[in-house]
């Protein structure tokens, strides 16, 4: 709004008080309005010759007092310009009214937009995906981050590596890459970093090909580097794959490779591990930015991969080979697979230990699968009675001959068959289980088959081919014959204790809600019946070696000798043991083997018993606490039905 002038602003008040005097008669102590605009200056003129002009002069001259003689008192009509300035003040009160609801306005549009947006963004956009949204931002890295089950970080990039390269096209002409002579460059370069081949180095300068010269030096090299004062000697700074674990859960993860040739050459992808299995989410443009969070935990891998390697060294053996499995989801918690290597670094030494045990090295392991075949008797009908005794004897069939390792009598019931690891009464059980049934329910375990997990190397069971005959159903029976990898027997436990319900088993983390319906293996009434059957074997049999106190753990040993092409070597075995705990409501399967374990110093013999027991021993108090297990030495499961029955034996 314009401001008034003080003389207008005066008028408007002098006009105010005038309203209430009487006709021809000015308000007490004021002039007229008039005679205002004309004290001011501010009177409106009349055209000259009107018959409204006249001089300042005349106007005042003819001034003359009330009751002068010679002139009669008259009214004093309004001056011209009073309608004027009234009509002016309402002009400008209605313009100052009109502005201001137009600020109202204005303000009251832009919150109608902000609002809208807000709506849009909290129902619109969630639509097109929030990847959508994140692909914007610069801060996206390259390829994803790996982390585990809680947020730990497993794998990340990090831009940090410098490099060498060498661009012939950097001079944007048809002349020569370089300004110096081929070998003065190649020569200077060596100097700097002295682990280049310079007869190499010299070659690709002088064939000008766009290439690496080197994938990793140092900051102050490429310092170096740019004072040699050759354009086409370039040194990015490139994104590197980092693992902030080292060595834990290397098999897990895998490691990065460079495509050697076709046209996607020198293109970064996963070489194996889940940066291969989840190599198109890690890169995708919509869902790189989101972390893959696995499965694993990674107190859980360090304590197994500790443990199992203490063992492994304590026994002098050749590798080993462990997994803890979650039984009500099929997630797995820590694989490892020992001697490990570094992720972060090519070392010749590492390739040789770059293969899965636990995924990709099937293997015979024994008389863990005769909890499996017992199973499948209970639930056929074929084993009714627990305190039914089996004869235990030797057996010769098609030529050799089926004995125990340890003689234990003649007869044996079941809970005594398992505890003491009979081969001769889980023979004649197969047997009469029968060849179908027993190779049903391997098939519904998954045994024939590799593992739908999503790791790449995943390999395919050793599985008997036609007709078994009454030898292979025997000798399946207790675990020889047949070949599968330790998280193939880790899903059949799972299955065995958690009510009969079979799971993928998986590396990726998945939410209550995301836990695929499970495929039931065995009745309800034979899950609770194997559980009481494993507690026994820690308590009173082969097993007693991994009983941890306060934790309620039940499983079974399995030594297998290995096979070396042409016969089975007495002198190599696999020593495997196959747990579960807590048994009176179990939620973690763990299976560890030892390949090629000796009996060295304290260990008094090669079977599992003495190696592959004493890992889940010492393993699950360390891990049980941070699954959210207690240990309760006061609880444990019902065993009052069938623990007399090995009474004799313990």
């Amino acid at each position: 709004m314009n401001a008034l002038s003080p003389g207008l602003v005066r008028l408007m008040n002098a006009g105010g008080a005038a309203q209430h005097a009487a006709p021809g008669e000015r308000a007490p102590g004021q002039l007229g309005l008039f005679d205002r605009l004309v004290e001011n200056g501010d009177a409106p003129k009349a055209p000259p010759g009107s018959p409204n002009a006249r001089s300042t002069r005349s106007d005042s001259a003819a001034r003359i007092a009330p009751g002068a003689p010679g002139r009669a008192p008259a009214a004093t009509p309004h001056p011209p310009g009073r309608g004027r300035l009234v009509h002016l003040r309402y002009r400008l009160l209605l313009s100052a009214r009109t502005r201001a609801l137009a600020l109202i306005l204005a303000f009251a549009a832009l919150t109608m937009i902000a609002l809208t947006r807000i709506v849009w963004l909290g129902i619109e956009a969630p639509a097109a995906g929030a990847g959508a949204r994140l692909q914007a931002t610069t801060l996206v890295p390259g390829r994803g981050e790996i982390t585990d089950r809680n947020g730990a970080i497993l794998a990340r990039d990090y831009p940090q590596a410098y490099a060498l390269w060498f661009n012939p096209q950097a001079m944007k002409d048809d002349g020569s890459a370089l300004t110096r002579p081929v070998d003065e460059v190649a020569r200077r370069l060596k100097a700097i970093i002295p682990e280049l081949d310079e007869e190499k180095v010299r070659a690709i300068l002088k064939a000008e090909r766009k290439t690496y010269l080197t994938r990793r030096i140092l900051p102050e090299q490429a310092n170096k580097v740019h004072q040699i004062g050759e354009i086409a000697l370039e040194t990015p700074q490139e994104i590197e794959r980092h693992y902030p674990q080292g060595r834990l859960g290397a098999h897990v993860l895998g490691r990065l490779a460079e495509i050697a040739d076709g046209p996607e050459k020198g293109r970064i992808v996963g070489e194996f591990g889940m940066e291969r299995a989840l190599d198109e989410q890690l890169t995708g443009e919509t869902t790189r930015a989101q972390p893959a969070a696995l499965s694993i935990d990674v107190r859980v891998q360090g304590a197994l991969e500790d443990a199992m390697e203490r063992w492994r060294l304590r026994a002098n053996a050749k590798g080993a080979a462990g997994v803890v499995l979650d039984v009500d989801t099929g997630e797995v918690l820590a694989l490892a697979s020992l001697p490990d290597f570094n992720p972060n670094r090519r070392n010749p030494e590492d390739e040789p230990h770059v293969l899965n045990r636990v995924t990709f090295a099937p293997a015979e392991l024994g008389s863990t699968f005769k909890p499996i075949t017992m199973a499948a008797a209970i639930d056929a009908g074929v084993i009714r009675n627990m305190s039914a005794t089996w004869n235990a004897t030797a057996m010769k069939v098609q030529g050799f001959t089926i004995k125990d390792f340890t003689d234990k009598g003649e007869r044996l019931n079941i809970p005594e068959a398992l505890a003491y690891s009979s081969n001769t009464v889980t023979a004649r059980v197969a047997e009469e289980l029968g060849s179908q049934r027993l190779r049903s329910v391997l098939v519904e375990l998954g045994m024939n088959k590799p593992l739908p997990i999503e790791l790449p190397s995943s390999a395919h069971p050793i599985w008997p081919r036609g007709k078994w005959d009454r030898t292979k159903t025997m000798t399946v029976g207790y675990g020889h014959g047949i070949a599968v990898t330790p998280l193939h027997l880790a899903s059949a436990y799972a299955a065995m204790v958690n009510g009969g319900i079979w799971y993928r088993p998986t590396l990726l983390k998945r939410e209550p809600h995301e836990v695929p319906r499970g495929k039931r293996v065995f009745k309800a009434s034979t899950s609770s019946r194997m559980r009481q059957l494993l507690r026994m074997v820690t308590k009173y049999g082969t097993g007693r070696n991994a009983d941890a106190k306060g934790y309620r753990v039940g499983g079974k040993t399995g030594s297998a000798e290995k096979w070396d092409g042409t016969r089975y070597a007495k002198d190599k075995i696999i020593a495997s043991f196959a747990a579960a705990f807590p048994m009176d409501r179990p939620r973690y399967v763990v299976v560890v083997a030892l390949d090629e374990p000796r009996a060295v110093n304290f260990i008094a013999t090669r079977t599992a018993a003495s190696n592959a027991a004493p890992i889940v021993g010492e393993l699950v108090p360390r891990i049980a606490p941070l699954l959210d297990v207690r240990p309760d030495e006061a609880r444990d499961i019902d065993l009052s039905d069938l623990q007399n029955l090995v009474g004799d034996y313990q």
